[in-house]
């Protein structure tokens, strides 16, 4: 039986949340027991615009990539885009050709065919070398490739790596590395997928061509103290923080060469201001009117493309801003800040709205990819979703329609239930370009061909899996207790490579054990995927062997490897040698219970803070809620066409002023048995919109229950209170 744990909460806490980010009681407990208390992580809780995004200066490497596409443009040369057969490779590519094109850049592209190796190669590199290509990006992939990016430089092509894979001891010697999760990168978050780092890489391009790339800017703000003036600056380039300082002066009675500001100061560089008399007859009062600064007006261009700011002081403006909520500094200057990025994204629509509509397809991958749904990873995909409904891109259009989505609020299951395997199909089965063929599909009639191509190889690809599923399943459980039952490893030679992953997907949730699948492949070498839960790193098991490896790569929880395959019988037996001596480790399944309800707080306006938390998915789970007492007024058993599965149950349940539908798929034989019609039940659920013929309605999804528990507690308590009257 599940455990059950609701962890306690400071009320303390809660009333700080409430307090500095006017969050309700409900959503203050959610985020404190989901550890959601730092400024940061509210932030991308509460906050959905893509102002909040991290800034893809922060980079180190970032002006390299953008310096080096530029002089492409400028020098006229050929690119070809190096990506991966799987969502996030496919998404990756067709994001930065339809980005280097849209800069008249001579683009070509590359996904792996049929059986061909993951990742930039020799023969690739030799096939674009013929082509004229002097530069190689590549997306998804290339931070293994060591060699690959030498022989590159041989052959008098540059190459720029984008990937979100971790790195080996050795990072390749390319021109610019773009991966948040290479020690030193400088960017604050390492989980994005591949299509959002190309993403983070159009942004800076984009910038790039604007008037303030590399440009430095000193943003001034002072303001009267107790009879101090308070001055405030700070130096950004690219719209990154590189330095800041705060002085406050007693007047007249500092030396000006004394001055930290002063110094600060650099006349080579924009000084700029919101209100610059102001902040002018402070300094002449601070310094004396000797000391002459030139600084630039902001006001008028920021009234111009950030209305708001008409009429109102900065002081004002703070109390106004969102932003600034979240600042450890929580100043006046941090107010400026924001109003100046917010000025230069506004004035350049290619940065914002422009930009916000390629977040389709990082949505895609993002989701694909199975990245973790925190941070700003919440942002692009929330508003990645909303562009996919607004249907702007015909081949994505096309395919929502076969799938019955068009018109409908997007989840995450929805993608990852009803378009992601679609897409990653084509890849499965060696045809990566005819996904990335849709979703350059210029045209509704092209985007219909395309989406009804892909779905004919989805439903091949689901005929081979179930084929694959068969044979892999028998041999399974034999190689499970030859592991000990600590893991599963499985190969045969009529598995192709394209459907070790989702082979391994499956073998995970069938046994709960870390699965790895190995196909045979046309070149004489051995292909492998493997999954596990998250307390076992697939990237690090599979480190003991690289030696054995042409290549590997993956995540905590994912991975893959290629190898010469007369080199099989060794891994098996280094495996089985390293299994042999690992610890067993059980993983007790307990529901972790966000918020429990009482009676007047289950209305269908729980549906609001339900939508604060989406998009849920990978260390973003649904929010779980308690209910006790409620009672079944009806149950229905539900047809399961799966072969072998038990029922689906459906539950009428009174609580409150409500009745509520409450559904667990395959849950009848479980719950029949300990419940019935008329009996009060303690329930831990999820809440979901359920679409049906156009109508939406509100249901609960059962995580768990049991029989309401108060008549135990009373039995239980009427034991114990005459022994507490004894004691006195």
């Amino acid at each position: 039986m599940k455990k059950w744990r609701k962890e306690a909460v400071s009320v303390e806490l809660l009333r700080k949340l409430n307090e500095r980010y006017g969050v309700d009681f409900i959503t203050a407990s959610l985020m404190a027991r989901r550890g959601i208390v730092e400024p940061e992580a509210v932030q991308f809780i509460l906050e959905k615009d893509i102002s909040y995004l991290h800034n893809p200066f922060l980079f180190v490497q970032m002006e390299r990539f953008v310096d080096r596409v530029l002089e492409a443009r400028e020098e006229g040369e050929r690119v070809c885009v190096f990506g991966d057969r799987d969502v996030d490779g496919i998404t990756s590519t067709v994001l930065l050709v339809e980005q280097l094109q849209s800069m008249g850049i001579q683009t070509l592209w590359r996904l792996p065919q049929g059986d061909e190796p993951y990742g930039l190669s020799i023969a690739w590199l030799d096939e674009a070398a013929k082509e004229g290509v002097t530069l190689a990006i590549t997306v998804d992939c290339g931070i293994s490739a060591v060699d690959e990016v030498e022989y590159a430089h041989s052959l008098g092509i540059d190459v720029l790596i984008t990937d979100h894979h971790l790195a080996s001891a050795e990072v390749p010697a390319a021109t610019a590395v773009i991966d948040p999760k290479i020690e030193g990168c400088g960017y604050p978050f390492a989980h994005l997928a591949g299509c959002a780092v190309v993403a983070k890489c159009i942004w800076a391009l984009r910038f790039g061509l604007t008037d303030f790339y590399k440009e430095h800017h000193i943003l001034l703000h002072a303001y009267p103290g107790k009879e101090t003036i308070i001055i405030e600056a700070v130096k950004l380039r690219n719209l990154v923080e590189q330095e800041r300082i705060v002085e406050e002066i007693v007047p007249s009675v500092m030396e000006l060469h004394h001055s930290r500001v002063l110094a600060f100061l650099d006349a080579q560089i924009p000084i700029l201001s919101l209100d610059v008399s102001t902040v002018q007859h402070l300094l002449h009062k601070a310094f004396g009117k000797a000391v002459q600064i030139h600084i630039g007006e902001l006001r008028g261009e920021f009234e111009r493309y950030v209305p708001l700011v008409a009429g109102r002081s900065l002081f004002a403006l703070k109390r106004m801003s969102k932003s600034v909520r979240y600042s450890p500094q929580n100043s006046e200057l941090d107010a400026l800040i924001s109003l100046f990025r917010t000025y230069v994204l506004y004035k350049e629509s290619s940065l914002s709205s422009e930009y916000e509509q390629i977040l389709d397809l990082v949505a895609l991958g993002s989701i694909g990819d199975l990245m973790p749904m925190v941070d700003e990873n919440r942002i692009l995909v929330k508003t990645g979703l909303k562009v996919i409904e607004k249907g702007s891109r015909q081949g994505l259009v096309a395919l929502m329609r076969l799938q019955n989505l068009l018109g409908k609020k997007l989840s995450v299951t929805d993608i990852s239930w009803h378009v992601s395997p679609v897409i990653n199909s084509a890849g499965r089965l060696g045809e990566p370009q005819s996904a990335a063929s849709l979703l350059l599909a210029s045209d509704p009639i092209q985007g219909e061909e395309r989406a009804i191509k892909l779905i004919q190889l989805n439903k091949e690809r689901q005929r081979q899996g179930e084929e694959a599923w068969e044979i892999l399943l028998r041999k399974s459980r034999k190689t499970r207790d030859e592991y000990d039952g600590k893991m599963v490893v499985v190969e045969d030679n009529k598995v192709s490579r394209g459907l070790t992953g989702i082979m391994a997907s499956r073998l995970l949730r069938h046994y709960g054990l870390p699965s790895l699948v190995l196909a045979h492949t046309d070149d004489n070498r051995i292909t492998g995927s493997m999954r596990s839960l998250p307390h076992f790193s697939v990237h690090d098991f599979l480190a003991q062997f690289n030696d054995l490896f042409l290549d590997y790569g993956g995540h905590k929880c994912a991975g893959g490897f290629s190898m010469e395959a007369h080199l099989l019988p060794q891994l098996k037996e280094q495996i089985a040698n390293t299994v042999a001596v690992m610890e067993e480790q059980e993983q007790e399944e307990i529901v972790h219970i966000d918020a429990e309800l009482p009676p007047e707080y289950l209305t269908p306006n729980l549906m609001e803070i339900v939508e604060v938390f989406e998009p849920y998915g990978e260390s973003n789970p649904p929010l779980h809620f308690l209910i006790q007492g409620a009672r079944v007024e009806q149950m229905q058993m539900l047809a399961n066409t799966k072969k072998g599965a038990s029922a689906h149950i459906k539950l009428q349940l009174a609580y409150g002023n409500y009745r509520w539908p409450a559904l667990q798929w395959n849950g009848y034989d479980e719950i029949s048995k300990v419940i019935d019609v008329q009996d009060e039940i303690d329930l831990v659920f999820k809440m979901d919109r359920n679409q049906w013929r156009n109508n939406e309605t509100i249901q609960l999804s059962i995580v768990a229950l049991q029989p309401h528990k108060t008549a135990i507690e009373k039995i239980m308590r009427l034991e114990e209170e005459p022994l507490l009257d004894k004691k006195g």
